[in-house]
C-alpha cells in the first residue's frame, strides 16, 4: 500500500492552522471585553467627575444653611440691643455679634472656594465628556475591526474544516489512525520533515538504512527520538535543480 505522505503532510498543515485560528477565535472574546472595560472606564470618569461636583453642590448648600443661621442669630442680637440695661450686657452682646459676624465672614470664604472648585470640576466634566467621545469613537472602530477579523477567521476556518474533511477518506485508516494517535501526543504535530539527514524537529541524526528507506517512501518510519512520522523532503538545492531540468526556458528570478 502507498504511503499518503502529502497528504498526511497536508492534514498536518491543516490541523496546524485550524489550530491557530481556533487560538485567535477563542481570544476574541476577551479583547472585546477589554475594549468594554475601557469605555466603561471612561464613563466612570465622567460619573465620579459628576459625583464631586455634586458632593461641591451639597457641601455649599450646607454651608449657605450655615451662614443663614448666623446671619439669623446676628439679627437676634441686634434687636436685644434695643433692650439691654447694661453697658456689660451691651458689651458682652457686641462681642457676640462680632464673633457671629466672623463665621458669617469665614463661611462665605468657604463658600467662595467651593464655587471655584465647582467651576474646575465643571471644566473636568467637559473635558471627561470629550476624552469619552473620542474614547468611544475609537473603540468602536476596534471592535468592528476584531468583529471583520473574527468573520474572516471564521470564514477561514471553514473553508480548511471542509478540506480536512475531504482529506480524511483519501488517507488509508492504518495510517490516519496513527498520525492521529501520534499528533495527539505531540501537541499537534504528528510528522518531522527529513532533510540531509536529521530530524527537523528534535534533531535526531538518522541512521543510513533508515535515510535510505525515507527517500524510497514505501513504509512509516518513527524518529527514533520524538516518535513522529518522517517524511523525506529533498535539499531545496535539489528541488531547484529537477525544477530547471523539468523547465529547460524557466528564468531564474534570483539572478534577474
Amino acid at each position: 500500500m502507498d504511503i499518503e505522505f502529502d497528504k498526511l503532510k497536508r492534514l498536518q498543515d491543516v490541523d496546524s492552522e485550524i489550530n491557530s485560528i481556533s487560538s485567535l477565535l477563542e481570544a476574541i472574546p476577551a479583547g472585546l471585553e477589554a475594549i468594554d472595560q475601557q469605555i466603561k472606564a471612561a464613563s466612570d470618569v465622567v460619573s465620579h467627575a459628576k459625583e464631586k461636583l455634586s458632593v461641591n453642590q451639597k457641601k455649599r448648600r450646607d454651608l449657605e444653611g450655615q451662614v443663614k443661621d448666623n446671619k439669623a442669630q446676628i439679627a437676634k442680637f441686634k434687636r436685644q440691643l434695643n433692650d439691654i440695661k447694661t453697658n456689660k450686657e451691651y458689651t458682652s452682646l457686641l462681642k457676640e455679634i462680632e464673633e457671629s459676624q466672623q463665621k458669617v465672614d469665614k463661611v462665605e470664604e468657604e463658600i467662595l472656594n467651593e464655587m471655584i472648585a465647582a467651576d474646575e470640576i465643571e471644566k473636568e466634566i467637559k473635558a471627561a465628556h470629550q476624552k469619552r467621545a473620542e474614547e468611544e469613537l475609537r473603540l468602536k472602530k476596534e471592535k468592528e475591526v476584531i468583529s471583520q477579523n473574527q468573520k474572516e477567521l471564521e470564514g477561514k476556518k471553514q473553508i480548511l474544516v471542509k478540506e480536512r474533511e475531504s482529506l480524511i477518506p483519501q488517507i488509508p485508516s492504518d495510517q490516519l489512525r496513527l498520525y492521529l494517535r501520534i499528533s495527539k501526543k505531540m501537541n499537534g504535530v504528528g510528522m518531522s520533515p527529513v532533510t540531509d539527514d536529521f530530524c527537523s524537529l528534535c534533531q535526531m541524526r538518522i541512521r543510513p538504512q533508515l535515510l535510505n528507506e525515507l527517500v524510497e517512501k514505501k513504509k512509516i518510519i518513527l524518529c527514533e527520538a520524538c516518535g513522529r512520522i518522517l517524511n523525506w523532503q529533498k535539499p531545496r538545492d535539489e528541488e531547484e535543480e529537477e525544477e530547471k531540468a523539468d523547465n529547460p526556458n524557466k528564468v531564474d528570478d534570483s539572478t534577474a
